[in-house]
């Protein structure tokens, strides 16, 4: 026997693709403060009570748009670490920029962390928020400590070495120097940070 079909009509694909699009694209021109998700379902032309089904509040929504901006980074091993590592962190930094400057202009001078730490707060003040900002970490960071693990395996880093923990110091530096100091993100940092991590974790 065939399993019911719960109630209510079906999710489209279709049609949380064009709220998501169209949320990205609100939220990189205005910024958190003046994001509007009621803005966003005109723009997609959805009914509110559509998006608001999917995503009950502002917060909800930007993070299924900062998952989906993550998911879009391709994570995938070539037999060198280093440059694979190199290659991830900065789509890191240039996500993690994309973000800072959302709704402010480029030659901002502004060293504030904007959205990100937006995001932060948002996870921090609703659990259930929260639950989908650390889901959403781990399912990607698990990509990241896949290469690690085959790194490891290839004999490319020390048998030793713990993915988490190696992928924690590179991750880690790059998201205290955004929230914490707000000293630049580059891709000289990255280099020098990647060098510095497996300077101890090379084989």
């Amino acid at each position: 026997m065939a399993a019911e079909r719960g109630r209510g009509r079906p999710r489209s694909e279709e049609a949380d693709g064009r709220i998501l699009e169209a949320a990205l694209a609100l939220l990189l021109e205005r910024g958190y403060d003046r994001f509007s998700v009621d803005e966003v379902a005109a723009s997609a032309g959805v009914a509110k009570t559509t998006l608001y089904r999917r995503w009950p509040t502002k917060d909800h929504l930007i993070v299924a748009v900062v998952a989906q901006l993550q998911d879009a980074v391709p994570v995938h091993y070539t037999g060198d670490v280093r440059a694979d590592l190199t290659r991830y962190l900065n789509e890191i930094v240039s996500g993690l920029n994309r973000m800072r400057l959302a709704g402010r202009p480029a030659t901002s001078g502004d060293t504030s962390a904007g959205l990100v730490a937006e995001v932060a707060a948002a996870a921090a003040r609703h659990a259930d928020v929260g639950a989908a900002v650390h889901a959403m970490f781990h399912r990607r960071n698990a990509v990241a400590l896949a290469l690690l693990e085959r790194a490891r395996d290839e004999g490319e880093l020390r048998p030793d070495v713990e993915p988490e923990v190696l992928f924690d110091q590179l991750a880690g530096a790059l998201y205290y120097r955004l929230l914490v100091t707000g000293r630049p993100l580059d891709a000289a940092y990255v280099g020098r940070l990647v060098t510095g991590a497996l300077r101890g974790a090379s084989a």
